[in-house]
């Protein structure tokens, strides 16, 4: 389909080629409304399972407003923004402890938070690997398993939650304040062509998007 998709755009380039201004404006309004009906046709042919299918309607952005999920820490970043905001979290104790702030981070040395920390980040990949190798089917896929792909989510997620919730009864980063959150933030180096990407979807009026990103911290 792709193939003869793109052996009609090659004929009509070097049929169009002698047309003048206002004759290219009627054929490219002719394709737009060739290919939204194509579309359209497709989209409204039933569907015997649920599946994600990649053809997307023609945007309209008074009617539809798409919304864009994206993780954070190694998606848009290079490195694991956690490890950052531990660090930060390590060496700021001390001063809290100076300063006469009393709580249970600030009575515990540097060493010992990152001890803490290495534990934690130890359990948390010995974990996700075992989550993981259990998600994985054992077998090859011969077709898409929208109720596979579901359970594995939730238990991507499950998992998630309790390290996230190990973290947070350690009260490893409770000593962490905005501005030390901001400078790291401003810090942290992005994938090559993530903030493009993103510069480009909240710029464009005509898409009309909604952008969510996510973040365990």
């Amino acid at each position: 389909m792709s193939a003869s998709a793109l052996q009609m755009e090659d004929l009509l380039d070097k049929l169009s080629v002698s047309l003048t201004g206002e004759e290219l404006e009627v054929i490219e309004k002719l394709y737009h409304q060739a290919m939204k009906l194509e579309i359209d046709f497709f989209s409204a042919q039933t569907i015997s399972q649920q599946t994600i299918d990649p053809l997307s309607r023609v945007h309209d952005p008074v009617e539809h407003r798409p919304i864009i999920f994206s993780d954070f820490d190694l998606t848009c970043t290079v490195v694991d923004s956690s490890a950052i905001l531990a660090e930060i979290a390590i060496i700021t104790a001390p001063k809290a402890d100076q300063s006469g702030s009393e709580n249970q981070l600030s009575q515990k040395s540097s060493t010992d938070l990152r001890n803490t920390w290495g534990d934690l980040s130890s359990q948390y990949t010995e974990e996700y690997e075992q989550c993981i190798e259990s998600i994985l089917p054992v077998e090859k896929v011969k077709e898409f398993d929208y109720e596979g792909l579901c359970k594995a989510l939730e238990q991507l997620s499950d998992f998630e939650k309790r390290s996230n919730s190990r973290v947070i009864e350690s009260g490893l980063l409770k000593g962490l304040n905005l501005e030390d959150l901001k400078r790291a933030g401003e810090r942290l180096i992005l994938q090559d062509g993530c903030t493009g990407f993103f510069q480009k979807i909240v710029k464009n009026e005509k898409l009309n998007a909604d952008v969510h990103i996510f973040s365990y911290c």
